[in-house]
C-alpha cells in the first residue's frame, strides 16, 4: 500500500509499504478515505509512517471486536489507549499506561509514543478498536468536520477546558494554527465574551476574524500590551480571564525569527488576570535536538514563576484526552451547531503530501490545515 514515510528532517515521501494486518483480536483495519516531527524536532525515526489524525471505513474486523463491523465509517483519536487501565478508566486516555510501556500514552505515527504506524496511508491498524474507534453516520456528509475529531477540534476544546473557562469570560489564544483556531472557535461556542487570537500569519489572523475573534498581530508589538490596550478597562477588566497556549516549545520572540521557548508562557502570565487560568495544549517535549539552547534541548524552560505565584494563576497542561470530548463534538457537528471545517484550506491526494508538508511548514499559500486522501 502507499504511505507517507518520514525520511529525514524536512523530508517525506510516498512509498509502498506492507499493508497492516490483524495482530490482536481487538484490532480492526481501517481503509483511509505532523509538523514537529517533519522538522526533525522530536527525534523522529526515519521510515516512520506519519499520520495521527485518522478517519476511514472499517475493512477488516478482529474476532474480539463486538461494536464495529466491516463498512462502518469511523474516526480515531490520535491517542491509542487500552480503555481499561487506571488512567483510561478515569477519562485520561491520553496517558494510557498499557499501550506503550515506559511512556504515559500512545499515538499513531508519533515518535516515542508506541509502535503504531500512522494513518497517512491506504490502511491503518486500530488496536483496542471497540474503545478507540468512534462510529460516524454512514455516507459522506460532514466528512471534513468529522476528520477534525481525531485531534485538533478536541484539542482546541481541551485547551479551553484546561484553562478553567466559564461562559461569559474572556480568552486570549496564542497561535492561530489549526489547534489555536479550534481553541478560539471552542471558546466562542462555549459562550466567551471576547476571544483574542495572537499570530503573525495574515491568512490565519483572517480566519480568526471570520469566526468573530479579535486578531492580534504579533508583528505589531507585545501581544499582552496590545490586548490590554484594546480592552482599555481598569483592574480585572484590563486583563483577560483565561489564556490558551496553542504554540508550545517552538515559540519565537518579537523579531519573529529567533526561537524563544518561553515566549508564550511569559505573555500569558502577563495578560491573564489574577486568579485566572492558563490552558497549555501546545506541545512541549522532554528533549528537542534542534532547540536553541542546552536547557530547552532537555525540556527545561524558564518563565516568571514568581509572577505566576503572585497572581495566583492556575495551570492545566497535557495532551488532549480525545475520548472525553469526541462523541459530544461529533453530535454538535451532526446537529449543525459546530462546523470546524472552516479551518481546512486544502484537500489533496496522498501523492502531494511532500509538497503539502513543505508549504505548511513555511506558512505559504494559505496553508492552514490539509486533509490527505489515499
Amino acid at each position: 500500500m502507499r504511505a507517507v514515510v518520514y525520511t529525514g528532517p524536512f523530508n517525506v515521501e510516498v512509498r509502498e509499504v506492507s499493508k497492516p494486518t490483524i495482530l490482536h483480536p481487538s484490532d480492526v483495519i481501517v481503509k483511509g478515505d505532523d509538523l514537529h516531527m517533519y522538522e526533525g524536532r522530536t527525534a523522529a525515526e526515519t521510515n516512520m509512517v506519519f499520520g495521527h489524525e485518522n478517519m476511514g471505513i472499517v475493512d477488516e474486523v478482529g474476532p474480539g471486536v463486538t461494536a464495529l463491523k466491516k463498512g462502518d465509517r469511523v474516526v480515531m483519536p490520535f491517542n491509542v489507549a487500552c480503555g481499561h487501565c487506571l488512567n483510561c478508566e478515569g477519562g485520561r486516555s491520553a496517558f494510557c499506561t498499557e499501550v506503550n510501556p515506559g511512556f504515559a500514552g500512545g499515538a499513531y505515527g508519533y515518535v516515542s509514543m508506541g509502535p503504531y504506524p500512522g494513518g497517512q496511508a491506504e490502511y491503518v491498524r486500530v488496536p483496542f478498536a471497540d474503545f478507540n474507534a468512534l462510529k460516524l453516520p454512514s455516507g459522506t456528509e460532514h466528512e471534513e468536520d468529522f476528520a477534525l475529531l481525531a485531534d485538533i477540534f478536541p484539542t482546541g476544546w481541551h485547551g479551553v477546558q484546561l484553562s478553567g473557562f466559564k461562559p461569559g469570560e474572556s480568552v486570549a489564544v496564542f497561535g492561530a494554527g489549526p489547534v489555536g483556531l479550534m481553541a478560539a472557535y471552542s471558546a466562542k461556542l462555549r459562550g466567551a465574551s471576547a476571544v483574542y487570537v495572537v499570530d503573525r500569519v495574515p491568512e490565519r489572523l483572517q480566519k480568526a476574524r471570520d469566526i468573530g475573534c479579535i486578531p492580534i498581530n504579533l508583528s505589531d508589538g507585545d501581544p499582552a500590551e496590545q490586548i490590554k490596550s484594546l480592552r482599555g478597562g481598569a483592574g480585572d477588566r484590563l486583563e483577560v480571564d483565561r489564556g490558551v497556549d496553542a504554540v508550545g516549545y517552538q515559540a519565537v520572540g518579537s523579531d519573529g525569527k529567533t526561537e524563544q521557548p518561553n515566549a508564550v508562557l511569559e505573555s500569558l502570565i502577563a495578560v491573564v488576570r489574577p486568579t485566572g487560568g492558563l490552558g497549555i495544549p501546545g506541545l512541549y517535549v522532554p528533549k528537542d535536538p534542534g532547540a536553541p539552547d542546552a536547557n530547552s534541548a532537555k525540556g527545561y524552560i524558564s518563565f516568571p514563576f514568581g509572577k505566576l505565584f503572585e497572581k495566583g494563576l492556575t495551570v492545566g497542561t497535557g495532551q488532549c484526552n480525545v475520548k472525553s470530548y469526541n462523541r459530544y463534538l461529533r453530535d454538535l457537528i451532526i446537529a449543525g451547531v459546530a462546523k470546524p471545517s472552516f479551518v481546512v484550506s486544502h484537500n489533496l491526494p496522498l501523492e502531494e503530501a511532500a509538497s503539502a508538508y513543505d508549504k505548511f511548514d513555511k506558512r505559504v499559500d494559505g496553508y492552514t490545515k490539509v486533509l490527505l486522501h489515499p
